[in-house]
Parts: C-alpha cells; structure tokens; sequence
C-alpha cells in the first residue's frame, strides 16, 4: 500500500510518518511537504533512510504538480495534514490560509479522484481537521461531530471550508474520506510560535511570557502521540464518511497552564519556586478570541476503542525534558538554520 501523508515535516504530520513507516513495514510512506517556516526534516531524521519511506518537496497549492505526482505514483491512500495553521498568522494574511487550506486540498480531492477513477477498493482520503471550526463555548457542553460549524478567524474559516470540500466529494462522487477533528495539540519538535513550546522557550531565556487578555480562554489539551494513535485507528477501522472528534478531555486555562509549565520549569532549572511566573506579560487580547474549546471524543472512544493518555502533568514533563534536552534542534528552529538541512540532505549530495 502506498499512502502519501502531506504536511509529514511538521508537528503533527512527523509523528505520524514516524508511525506508518515504523508499525507497518508493507506500506510505502510518501512525507509530502512544501517545508515553509513550520516544516522541518530534522523532525523525522530517524527514519528517513529507512526502505519504505520517501520525502516529496512539493506544494499542494500547485496543482499540475499534484496531478503529476499522483498519476506517478498511483498513491493508494491520502493522509491529509498539511495546513497553515496558526490564528495571528491568518488575521494578518487570510489569503494564504485560503490558497493552502482551501485551494490546497481541493487540488489533492481532484488528483484523488482522478486516478482512482471509480475504483474505489482499498482506496482512502483522510482529511485531519481542527476543533475551532465549530466556534466557541461557554462554560457547559462540548463539541460533538453534530455541532453545527461556526468558525470565527480566517484559519478556523479555511478549514471549515476544507472540512464541506471533503464531505462534497464523497456526497458527489462517492469519494471514500474520513474526517477528524482534534483539540490543541502539544508535545515535542512542536515549531515555537505555539503556546507551550513558545513558553518553555522564554522561560528558559529569560523572555516575557505573553498572555491574551487575562488568560481566562480554555482550551482542551491532546498530546501529540495520542492524536497519532486516533489517527491511525481510523484511517484502519473507521467508517468511510463520518467525522471523528479526537479530544484529550483535559481542559486548561490559559493562564493555568502557563503557570504549570513555570513551576515544572523552575523545577528543572534549579530555580526558586514562582521565579518564573515574573515573566508573565498581559497582551492585548487576540481579535476574535474564542472562549472555550473542549471536544466531547465518545464515539471515538465507544466506536474505535481509543482513549487519551491521561497523565497529562507527566507527559508535558516529559515533554519540557525533550526541549530542553534538544537545545541544537530548538536553536535551529528559532534562527532559521533549520531550512538549509533539505540542501544539505537532498541536493548538495
């Protein structure tokens, strides 16, 4: 089976590719990514000289290139998470977010589409989603797979415009997808311009820790290595056309959470206990902040037999460990020096 994972050098997608390629030796994994600011091969050096794996620089948005690319490889399957993904960026150029999320996997719907013809045995597009297309909370319910989208920013716009492109070819032309919808993920080789990398990242330098409007925004918490696991689960044994919700049932405040990751880290540190809360920083609140998010993840749970981890305090130690044992990788991340690994590895050779 030969299954093509967009978005493989990022946060997510590399926890996965590092997955396929390890548990199932028979698939041939194809890690297709455009490698912007947030794609990074040093996320998966472990396994790229492995036989079954194979990095494709590309991007979604072009789509000759896609077209080419799948009736090359006659690709199997479509494990779909390459996006832009990041609010601020999308309130100062929601154009991107549009040509990437929308017109990017529209294009990867198409080449599907095309090549499998109709066709459609052992064949799959699987397209990983967010929970911020639903909108906001309160202080009650959750998100279910029924929640009616409500999206808020230009991101959570673009995906939700994503999410009804997949639903359309399969209610169209019978295309077999899968779709997920997942909480803030965290965990390692995690690009640090979000919440918990960015804080390890100051608290350690010695840099404000910058806080939306008074902290008071929740969010539900999944680790990264979970989210993996759901994945593969359902792209295996989930029904073809049904969404499934991936949560971590583990709600934070923002402000909350910041102060954990300050006391673990003054813990690891050597730092008296509250010394790096004095970094805390109050910012304007971001426009169109959404309150709350929390993901009810029971049909998954009931359905797939999958559940989230639990120890939440014990994987995020786990988690700052990992940072702060990677100073080169989190330093050539933040300068930039990351971006010359392609060069180095698959042109200068």
């Amino acid at each position: 089976m030969k299954i093509c994972i967009t978005g493989g050098a990022g946060f997510i997608g590399s926890h996965v590719v590092r997955l396929f390629v390890k548990k199932y030796p028979n698939y041939h994994i194809y890690n297709l990514d455009k490698l912007t600011y947030a794609g990074n091969l040093q996320n998966i050096t472990d396994i790229e000289i492995e036989p079954n794996y194979t990095f494709v620089k590309g991007d979604i948005v072009d789509k000759d290139f896609i077209t080419n690319l799948f009736e090359q490889e006659k690709f199997d399957g479509v494990i779909h998470l390459a996006a832009e993904s990041h609010v601020d960026r999308s309130i100062s150029n929601p154009l991107e977010f549009v040509q990437t999320n929308v017109i990017g996997t529209v294009n990867l719907l198409s080449a599907c589409k095309h090549i499998w013809g109709n066709d459609y045995n052992n064949k799959m597009f699987y397209h990983i989603s967010t929970d911020e297309v639903y909108g906001t909370l309160g202080d009650d319910d959750k998100f279910t797979e029924q929640t009616a989208y409500d999206p808020h920013s230009p991101y959570s716009a673009s995906k939700a415009s994503s999410d009804h492109f997949v639903r359309a070819y399969h209610d169209t032309y019978k295309l077999p997808v899968k779709i997920s919808n997942c909480s803030n993920n965290f965990g390692t080789h995690h690009f640090p311009e979000k919440l918990i990398p960015l804080c390890i990242h100051n608290i350690k330098t010695n840099k404000p820790l910058p806080i939306y409007g008074k902290g008071e925004n929740i969010r539900d918490w999944l680790w990264v290595e979970d989210h993996a696991r759901a994945i593969d689960i359902i792209y295996h044994h989930g029904m073809i056309g049904q969404t499934y919700n991936i949560g971590g049932n583990n709600e934070w405040k923002n402000i909350d959470l910041v102060k954990l990751l300050c006391n673990l880290m003054d813990g690891k540190l050597g730092r008296a206990y509250g010394e790096s809360q004095k970094l805390i920083t109050y910012v304007t609140d971001r426009a169109g902040h959404d309150f709350r998010y929390a993901i009810d993840s029971s049909k998954l749970q009931n359905t797939l037999d999958w559940k989230p981890t639990g120890d939440f305090e014990g994987v995020l130690s786990q988690t700052i460990d990992w940072y702060l044992q990677n100073e080169e990788w989190l330093y050539n991340v933040t300068s930039g020096n990351y971006q010359k690994y392609y060069e180095e590895q698959y042109i200068n050779r």
